[in-house]
């Protein structure tokens, strides 16, 4: 039986400067590399048409093009992961399995699983940095200890940076390392019950214009001033270190955002609690939130009768895409306005958005509510009508996702703004000073 490696491809969907797979192809032994359609996940999504399946099932069929072309495979299962170890334990014999980081509670408890049961059968288990720039433990105050505000955060992580942080690794070197082998079939998306949409996804591409001007443009919902790079960074179909260098120099307000990721993920990796459902300051799970299933059912569907917040649920139920500024404004509807918990919303944004990524999530949906790192003091509140005035004062925006704002049919305010945050104040300020 011939001895070989396996690169086990998780959120790193990309055969470009992958460091995992570097690593891996540079061991000299033949490389199989593997992806795992997980039941675990995939069991629990109700929606059988989530793109995000989709959008894994296509990256995986353009890197198995690229792969044949060498005379390799990817080998994708559906099933348990430990299952599928076992299975290849039997079918191979593996020296070394190699992946990269992952920082999720889930992914984490995974691993440990996969890693024992690999040890157990004198099998190395190795893993690498790819997902971020900085991680864990590169990015720490003088005294050790994590940063938990952003801006001294980022002024940290721009002073430890060097050039050898952002340098690509060549995998394109290696490829005759790859395992030899007939191509392997990729189970269809219907096969694991899944369905197909065929519409396009956001395009993988950075234009330096759009860099250029993302500054003055980020804000404004109506202008196509970000760069939908999201998805692709959640499921690593591009190199973050490839898209920190290109944009470094060019916009230091998009080198910003990268570093904010950086950021909620070093505070997941520190404050695992975050990850399952705790709030990052204990005193904000003191908070009495209002239970209304009706009201949430309204927030849900774009039927709150505030048009700006409307339109960013209407465009997130249609296009699984919600432009950031005004995920801000309907997180901070949800939590000030509604008096909503903001587990709801997360778990709801969790559901529906493209590019959820856990760490991110949270930390924006904490960030609006108050209750997370560096977050805005409870008392401020955004005001929807001020925000429009201000990001969408030609109401383009608005007459895209809800053009029937000014109808008769358009619902009335569920809420009356001035009294929403009265109500806010005191319940936070109740609940805050125990």
């Amino acid at each position: 039986m011939q001895k070989v490696n396996i690169i086990w491809l998780r959120r790193d969907l990309r055969l470009h400067d992958n460091a995992a797979l570097y690593h891996a192809l540079q061991s000299g032994i033949p490389v199989i590399p593997i992806f795992i359609f997980d039941t675990n996940i995939l069991d629990k999504l109700e929606d059988k048409a989530d793109r995000r399946v989709e959008f894994i099932h296509a990256a995986l069929t353009e890197m198995q093009q690229k792969l044949v072309a060498t005379g390799s495979t990817l080998e994708v299962f559906y099933g348990n992961p430990l299952d599928i170890f076992k299975t290849l334990v039997l079918k191979y014999s593996i020296g070394q399995v190699f992946t990269n980081h992952d920082y999720e509670p889930y992914a984490l408890e995974r691993e440990k699983i996969i890693c024992n049961f690999l040890v157990g059968n004198n099998i190395l288990f190795s893993t690498f940095k790819d997902q971020v720039v900085l991680e864990k433990n590169e990015v720490l105050k003088d005294d050790g200890k994590p940063y938990t505000v952003f801006t001294p955060y980022s002024r940290k992580w721009k002073a430890v940076l060097t050039g050898y942080h952002l340098k690509a690794y060549p995998t394109e070197k290696y490829v005759e390392i790859f395992f030899q082998q007939p191509v392997k079939e990729i189970p269809s998306l219907f096969s694991m019950g899944f369905t197909e949409a065929d519409k396009p996804f956001p395009s993988k591409s950075l234009h330096e214009e759009l860099v250029k001007k993302y500054a003055g443009q980020r804000n404004f919902p109506a202008i196509k001033g970000t760069s939908k790079l999201g998805v692709h960074l959640r499921f690593g179909t591009i190199s973050i270190r490839e898209l920190a260098l290109k944009s470094s120099g060019l916009s230091e307000t998009f080198l910003n955002e990268l570093i904010w990721r950086d950021f909620y993920h070093m505070i997941l990796w520190h404050f695992p609690q975050v990850g399952h459902g705790k709030a990052f300051k204990p005193e904000y799970d003191t908070i009495e939130w209002r239970k209304d299933d009706g009201e949430f059912e309204r927030w849900c569907n774009g039927q709150t009768g505030y048009p700006i917040v409307d339109a960013g649920m209407r465009e997130l139920n249609e296009t699984g895409f919600m432009h950031n500024r005004v995920r801000m404004i309907v997180a901070s509807f949800l939590t000030k306005h509604l008096l909503l918990d903001w587990r709801l919303g997360e778990a709801y944004f969790a559901q529906k958005l493209l590019d959820f990524d856990l760490a991110a999530n949270n930390g924006g949906w904490q960030w609006a509510a108050g209750s997370g790192c560096d977050a805005a003091p409870y008392f401020r509140i955004f005001n929807p009508y001020l925000q429009t005035q201000k990001f969408d004062p030609q109401l383009e925006y608005i007459k895209k996702w809800v053009p029937e704002f000014q109808e008769f049919t358009y619902p009335q305010p569920i809420v009356v703004h001035e009294e929403a945050r009265k109500r806010c104040l005191e319940v936070y300020g109740k609940a805050l000073k125990k």
